[in-house]
Parts: structure tokens; sequence; C-alpha cells
């Protein structure tokens, strides 16, 4: 299938490692020139040079940047719309739990949190969408979880997913008259090296085989290559009537009905 994204430019942000990582190879490989950001020098590194061998010099391009902060977001969208001049694609990928997982967790331990999940979002958006607009349209795609749709996770990790997802649907409203369709993912557990659950894994293989046993129906974790395929539909010119929504993306584990 043509996704029609030949010669897009799009930004992933966490592009470094794990579901990031194959987003970005993914985008790279439909022809899109791709800009990632992170904040560890050596993953970042690494992938670029992944995406060199895919896509070539002039089609990639790497910011060392710290995504939780209004400095790092607006750096990254600024530095590649210099770069490539424009800005087709947004996916939104960083995020991650930190910090006391109960609701009594200091307030310092929220907002990392918040700033991880959530907030970096909102900065990001709105500092590309200006670029879209310019550019006659484009594709944003956050990256939640399918605890963003269901209980499940650290509370601050849940509450964070959620409003996500509530963002996401807010934006696509105001924003699909202009070409810009706004869309979110919910992946369920998902096992790539240096991940949490690969942590997990190693630290209690039994208790994971558990878990996996129990509650993932496909008896195996997700992969983000799966991930990052559905991802790059969304970008793409294919998916031009979906806008709002959010799709799990779980092999069947969530148990949401909606």
């Amino acid at each position: 299938m043509d996704l029609g994204i030949v010669g897009r430019v799009a930004l992933v942000s966490g592009g470094s490692r794990g579901i990031g990582r194959a987003i970005a190879l993914e985008l790279a490989r439909e022809g899109a020139s791709v800009s990632i950001a992170a904040r560890g020098e050596a993953d970042l590194a690494h992938t670029l040079d992944e995406l060199r061998t895919v896509a070539g010099e002039t089609r990639v391009h790497a910011v060392r940047s710290d995504l939780a902060t209004v400095a790092g977001c607006e750096s990254f969208v600024d530095e590649t719309a210099r770069r490539f001049g424009r800005v087709d694609i947004l996916v939104c990928n960083t995020g991650g739990s930190r910090g006391d997982p109960t609701f009594t967790a200091p307030e310092s331990d929220w907002d990392s949190v918040f700033d991880l999940n959530f907030r970096a979002a909102v900065r990001l958006v709105r500092r590309a969408v200006p670029e879209m607009r310019r550019s006659g349209g484009g594709r944003i795609v956050n990256v939640s979880s399918i605890f963003g749709r269901e209980w499940g996770g650290a509370v601050s990790y849940n509450a964070a997913k959620a409003a996500l997802i509530a963002f996401t649907k807010s934006l696509a409203r105001e924003l699909v008259r202009e070409g810009i369709l706004v869309n979110s993912v919910a992946p369920g557990s998902v096992l790539h090296p240096g991940g949490s659950w690969d942590r997990r894994q190693r630290e209690n293989p039994q208790a994971i085989a558990e878990f996996v046993k129990r509650d993932l129906p496909l008896g195996r974790f997700g992969t983000p290559e799966e991930i990052a395929a559905v991802v790059a539909f969304l970008c793409s010119s294919r998916a031009s009537l979906v806008a709002g929504a959010c799709i799990n993306v779980d092999g069947g584990q969530s148990r949401s009905l909606f």
C-alpha cells in the first residue's frame, strides 16, 4: 500500500529507542524525511545511523533535547523546520512512569510524569501546528496507552495518558477543517531491549511468564514494529477519514469496551 508520505517531513519525539525508534524507521522506509529527538546521546546516535542506512544522509536528522521542558520541545520543532523547510507529521511518543506510583507522590513526581507524558505533546503541538498550516495540512499522532483508556499502571501515568487522549480528541475537532488530522494510539504491553518489560522479565521471569499467560490473549508481548505500522498508517494520506480516534494496538489485552 502506498501511504502517500514520500517527501513529507516527520518529527518523532522519544525517537531513539523502543516504539519511537520503530516509528522513525517505518516512516523513513515509507519515504518521509525524519527528525528524532531524545535525551540519551548514545541511543540517539545509534538510531540516527540506522536511519541513514534506510534513508540516506539528507533525509534524516537528530536533536538531543530534553522534551520534558518547554525549551527542549521548541528547539526540536524549530531545528527540524530549519533543516527541512517544513513540518508535515508529528508523532508525540515521549512517556513513561517515574517516581512514587501512588496518589500520595510528591508534587515533583506528578510534575515529572505529566511533563513527559502530557505537557510535552501539548508543547510540541503548539510549536508544530503553525508549520503544518504553512504546509497546507498535516498529521499528528499521540502515543498514549491502554492505561489511558482504562485503569492500570501508576496513578500519575494513568492520569497523564488519559489526559493525552482527551487532548487528542479536542485538538482533532479544532484542526480537522484545516487538513490537520489528529489521532492517538494506545499500545498494550510491548517488549523491547532496555524497556520496562525487558527489565522486569530479567528480574522475575516466572512472574512475567504468568502475566503473559493470564493477561495477554496472544500469548506474547507486542513489538515496537507492530505499533509503528499502525502509526505510519495514521500519518498517511490513506487515513483521510480518521480524526480524533484512539486506536488500541494491544493484541486484545485491553478490557475496555470503548
